[in-house]
């Protein structure tokens, strides 16, 4: 059991698990997705190619989220606020997504959610994880810190600019 106290042990077995719960669910949750019908649409006035994406399933993400939450869940760090973030974000983001496809399935929009608003979505969650890293930083000398590579002392403080730059990743 002491290999439980070793992240590289720790971060395979969750690789693993991911893995298993995507080959072990994934099938049925395209199947379950298939019987009823909830799958993608595609405009007649969109390009040819996109026709052959007709009847491809939608909110799959629903089984990604749970293969990547479920090992974190189980294995991290959980008082990490860097984790914190990763759910948090993963939560925010995957819950753009279902708006997205459930306003494609079952709202019968076609285009889903506009793209305006994923972006508000997005880049309100990057002010959010913005803000926290700069206020609650793990040490204060790198709040506003980020690395270079081949200079000098290795680090640049960016000042407010560290927002921005959250918000584009």
């Amino acid at each position: 059991l002491n290999l439980f106290q070793y992240i590289t042990f720790r971060s395979a077995l969750a690789a693993i698990i991911a893995l298993l719960i995507s080959f072990i669910f994934g099938p049925k949750v395209i199947h379950m997705l298939k019987f009823h019908h909830i799958d993608e649409k595609i405009r007649s006035t969109g390009p040819q190619t996109h026709l052959q994406k007709q009847g491809t399933p939608t909110m799959g993400g629903v089984l990604i989220l749970i293969a990547v939450l479920l090992p974190t869940l189980l294995l991290a760090n959980l008082t990490s606020s860097y984790i914190q973030i990763i759910i948090f974000a993963a939560i925010w983001m995957g819950l753009v997504g279902f708006l997205d496809d459930y306003l494609k399935v079952v709202k019968k929009y076609s285009k889903g959610l506009i793209a305006k608003y994923k972006m508000a979505g997005q880049i309100s969650l990057g002010l959010v994880i913005g803000i926290i890293l700069i206020y609650y930083p793990d040490s204060t000398q790198f709040a506003t810190s980020i690395s270079i590579p081949f200079i000098a002392n290795g680090m640049i403080d960016i000042g407010w600019f560290y927002i921005p730059l959250v918000i584009l990743v």
